[in-house]
């Protein structure tokens, strides 16, 4: 069976792989390829955040988390371990991924900043996507698939006999499939150049506004916001001063960091994931993975697994 795969962010090249994993002939069609798409401007790190619905994620959490784990010893693929520390205004209930990762215990109240009661600490993979997602994409083509860049606008497009779609093409959902329940994440981003930072994650959360410090090999990114229906591509100044702001409020070791690079991705926001299989005619179908929100990485290749075993009975 020929399989299309939409999309060449982190979701469609991860479906790719597992594909050809499995034996089959696998193209991938995008308007954007690596490294513009959403996936490269992600200050990517193991954390769900903003997917559901909570019992399908928690499985394809953990299968990426430790195929994560695996490729840490991969050098090329940019994955390494790091800290994430959490900071909370009231003491939170652990989270449900508390047992998945590697030494999560709460952060000693000397050591919360002014502002927060609470905290935690755990060791989560950092995914660096300037070297990850050229990783994915030579992976991919190593193992026989083929890119092909140009626009598709409806599913349509693509139906004929004895071929298999699938539907990674994230926010796009929205015109690609038709479906109206998907919605942007606007998320926005500073790189900083890095200023002697070790391999920490801090990641608080404010209502629309996310503030994380994560520093990478060459660079640290600095955010964010996590704008629902917000199509906006385009840097906002003010928004950048305040993402700035606050990193520093929580690491001053950032004041006077050279600013790089602004930037804007839209996440694709959805009530819950959808990874289904639809028929499009008798001889024809697709599989949507769409719709994981600010969670594209951390379930990456669980969802990857998914879209294979469900390929595997249409065949």
């Amino acid at each position: 069976m020929e399989v299309i795969v939409i999309g060449c962010g982190v979701s469609g090249l991860s479906c790719g792989i597992r594909l050809l994993e499995r034996g089959f002939s696998v193209t991938i069609v995008a308007e954007q390829l690596p490294p513009h798409t959403t996936s490269d401007v992600a200050p990517a790190f193991w954390y769900p955040f903003k997917a559901f619905p909570l019992k399908r994620i928690q499985r394809w959490g953990q299968l990426s988390l430790a195929e994560f784990y695996r490729l840490m010893a991969v050098p090329e693929a940019g994955v390494s371990a790091a800290t994430l520390v959490e900071f909370y205004p009231s003491p939170p209930s652990p989270s449900w991924w508390a047992g998945l990762v590697r030494h999560y215990e709460p952060i000693p109240a000397s050591d919360v900043p002014p502002g927060y009661q609470a905290g935690y600490r755990a060791e989560t993979p950092l995914i660096e996507t300037p070297r990850y997602m050229p990783y994915l994409l030579a992976r991919f083509g190593q193992l026989g698939g083929q890119v092909e860049q140009k626009r598709i606008s409806h599913l349509s497009e693509l139906v004929g006999p004895g071929r298999l779609i699938v539907n990674c093409s994230g926010v796009g959902a929205r015109e690609l499939a038709g479906d109206e329940t998907v919605y942007p994440i606007r998320g926005q981003i500073v790189r900083v150049r890095q200023p002697g930072l070790d391999r920490q994650i801090v990641n608080a959360l404010s209502g629309p506004a996310l503030t994380y410090i994560v520093p990478r090999s060459q660079d640290c990114v600095l955010g964010g916001t996590a704008e629902e229906h917000n199509w906006s591509l385009t840097p906002e100044p003010a928004t950048a001063a305040a993402i700035i702001e606050r990193a520093q409020a929580l690491m001053p070791t950032l004041a006077g960091a050279e600013v790089l690079e602004h930037l804007v991705g839209l996440r694709p926001g959805r009530n819950e994931v959808r990874l289904e299989l639809e028929r499009l005619g008798p001889d024809c179908a697709v599989i949507h993975n769409y719709g994981h929100g600010g969670a594209g990485f951390t379930l990456s290749w669980g969802c990857a697994q998914e879209v294979a075993e469900l390929a595997a009975k249409v065949a």
